[in-house]
């Protein structure tokens, strides 16, 4: 089995996370993307305001319901406290103790994995794999063997939607009809609730 770990704050999901989880599955030949949801994504809550993790994990939920081979994944909210990529990986260890396990990041998080707590033993537990964008691929660590995989660029950032929901501009075709609901059933970014 080959089993990808996508992880992130996912605050909120949006189609960039489901365009790279689906290419990324498709161009490794995955069984399955974990879309991990960050319990106490320690390196966001020193700068902003993050949603709970319930709330974010349903979003996920909605967001890659009915989409084959994506899975959402609770494992560092039921663990608590920070996320580290390592204890993640021991735990999709033990869950899957037979598969292939690879780790897949964008190419800004890449290029600063050097800083990762235990990046040498994420590298050991996983294969890496990198996102590119198309004509700007950035360099990630040199003392770690990435695999590339190329997704089409789409410039859609959870900042600027949640900066869409304040000042009402469209969201429409960044985020799906399932996220915008959980959204507006838990009165999430300002959004009155439903």
């Amino acid at each position: 089995m080959r089993v990808g770990l996508f992880g992130g704050t996912f605050d909120p999901p949006h189609l960039g996370h489901l365009v790279t989880a689906v290419n990324v599955r498709q161009a490794l030949k995955l069984d399955l993307v974990i879309l991990m949801v960050a319990n106490d994504p320690w390196q966001k809550n020193e700068t902003r305001e993050v949603a709970c993790a319930a709330d974010r994990l349903a979003m996920v939920q909605a967001a890659i319901h009915g989409v084959e081979g994506l899975v959402a994944g609770d494992d560092e909210i039921k663990r608590g406290g920070p996320s580290f990529t390592t204890d993640t990986l021991t735990t999709l260890s033990a869950k899957y103790p037979d598969a292939q396990l690879f780790t897949i990041v964008g190419d800004d998080a890449a290029a600063k994995f050097g800083t990762w707590q235990r990046a040498g033993e994420i590298a050991k537990q996983s294969t890496l794999v990198v996102v590119d964008r198309p004509g700007s691929p950035l360099v990630p660590p040199s003392e770690f063997v990435w695999n590339r995989v190329e997704v089409p660029r789409l410039e859609v950032s959870s900042t600027d939607l949640r900066a869409r929901f304040v000042d009402g501009r469209p969201l429409d075709y960044l985020i799906s009809a399932g996220v915008l609901e959980v959204i507006a059933d838990r009165g999430l970014y300002g959004v009155p609730k439903s």
